[in-house]
């Protein structure tokens, strides 16, 4: 489990980006909203941050590393660097190294979470993000769709939807752990991922399952104090209540049954803690839109569990 003290700052991101596996994907790729790309930069808490993308997971880095810079080119004062990691050598190269040393944020783009972890994960690139995120506040990772579902220490790494719930059709790996508490899942209801998360949790029920909306991202401190942010919705999967569950026991393509899986959908300006289990979500006479420009200090408290 990652020390509680830790000081810097992670943005999971739902992304908005194309998967990488069509052949004219250069076409499709869109970018998150404005309002998302102006939290992470404001969260670096520097005049003029430097901004490192990381186009691991993506099968055209290239085209997607020109995406990040003309999106980030919409703000003054701002450097965008891309750092295209293709080998697991490159993660031990000087100059990479230095880039991390040197970034406000570092931003893990959207493909094949996979790839992320191959490369990268126990590298000493990875150690020294690690060691800074541990330490530095004002530190920041970001990562828009699977660069949004490796920043956990157990990560699901593929599984159909319409497949899901029946035991094995998930696939999970070992995350870049930043954050141990959490299993996340991306494009949540636009590809109808609620079984997917579902049965993750199950498997894990010691986790939270986050699923990310697109557009739709969290501000995540301390390692522990969550704040919704985007134009969506997060839905949180909470399964400490569960009073059956049988995924231990069950063979492979088996049927699940699970019972008593609590379930909560959160939208912008809502907060929830990850120690106490705890959730602040904006009254209901409150316009969220409004939020995004001035935030409102009322909140309405309600336990998780």
């Amino acid at each position: 489990m990652m020390n509680s003290g830790v000081k810097g700052t992670i943005i999971p991101i739902g992304g908005n980006e194309d998967k990488g596996t069509h052949e004219d994907e250069s076409n499709q790729l869109s970018f998150v909203q404005k309002s998302i790309l102006a939290r992470v930069i404001k969260e670096c808490n520097k005049p003029q941050p430097l901004i490192v993308v990381i186009t691991t997971a993506s099968s055209i880095p290239l085209e997607v590393g020109e995406k990040y810079k003309a999106a980030f080119g919409q703000f003054d004062l701002i450097t965008v660097h891309i750092l295209d990691i293709r080998e697991k050598a490159q993660c031990e190269n000087p100059e990479n190294l230095s880039w991390i040393e040197k970034a406000d944020c570092v931003m893990f783009s959207g493909g094949n979470q996979s790839k992320i972890t191959r490369i990268i994960r126990e590298s000493p690139l990875h150690h020294l993000i690690m060691k800074r995120y541990q330490e530095e506040k004002g530190f920041v990772i970001a990562g828009t769709s699977a660069g949004a579902m490796s920043m956990s220490a157990d990560m699901i790494t593929g599984g159909k939807s319409t497949e899901a719930l029946f035991k094995g059709a998930v696939k999970t790996g070992l995350g870049m752990g930043y954050i141990p508490n959490l299993i996340i899942d991306s494009h949540f209801i636009q590809r109808g991922r609620f079984g997917r998360l579902m049965e993750a949790v199950a498997r894990f029920p010691h986790l939270l399952g986050v699923g990310l909306a697109e557009d739709t991202g969290l501000v995540i401190k301390n390692c522990n104090e969550c704040e919704v942010i985007g134009s969506g919705m997060v839905v949180l999967v909470d399964p400490t209540q569960l009073t059956h569950n049988h995924e231990e026991i069950l063979e492979e393509g088996t049927p699940m049954s699970l019972s008593n899986l609590i379930v909560h959908v959160l939208s912008v300006g809502d907060h929830f803690r990850l120690d106490s289990r705890e959730l602040e979500i904006l009254p209901m006479n409150i316009d969220a839109r409004q939020f995004l420009e001035k935030p409102y200090p009322i909140k309405l408290r309600r336990k998780l569990r």
